[in-house]
């Protein structure tokens, strides 16, 4: 049972190393990969003790998993893969704000 903190550990790093590039892009997959690691702590939180499967017909219904937490995680997969792709057309569309390049005004520039 230590591949899932692990796994999570690992993601919400590399989210957290993404996020302190300044590439606007890299900051959007890192936003990525911290989401995924609170998905997979939800997951694991709400899954007490591995419960069996609610359908096999075997089992009490008392020990059958918990359906809410697995829903609020793919609740959340679907609105994290939305914003994502929101924020990557704004950084396509900003062209990638990390550039040096200032926009001309038609402004005299004061040094």
């Amino acid at each position: 049972m230590t591949v899932l903190p692990i796994t999570v550990g690992i993601l919400v790093a590399g989210g957290v190393y993404l996020l302190c590039q300044p590439s606007l892009v890299r900051i959007v997959f890192g936003i990525t990969l911290l989401s995924h690691g609170a998905n997979l702590v939800l997951l694991a939180a709400g899954v007490s003790a591995w419960r069996g499967e609610p359908l096999t017909g075997t089992g009490d219904p008392a020990d059958a998993g918990d359906p809410l937490p697995m829903a609020f995680v793919l609740t959340a997969i679907v609105i994290t893969l939305a914003v994502t792709v929101f924020m990557l057309a704004l950084a396509r569309i900003g062209h990638d704000d990390d550039t040096p390049h200032v926009p001309d005004t038609g402004e005299e520039h004061r040094r």
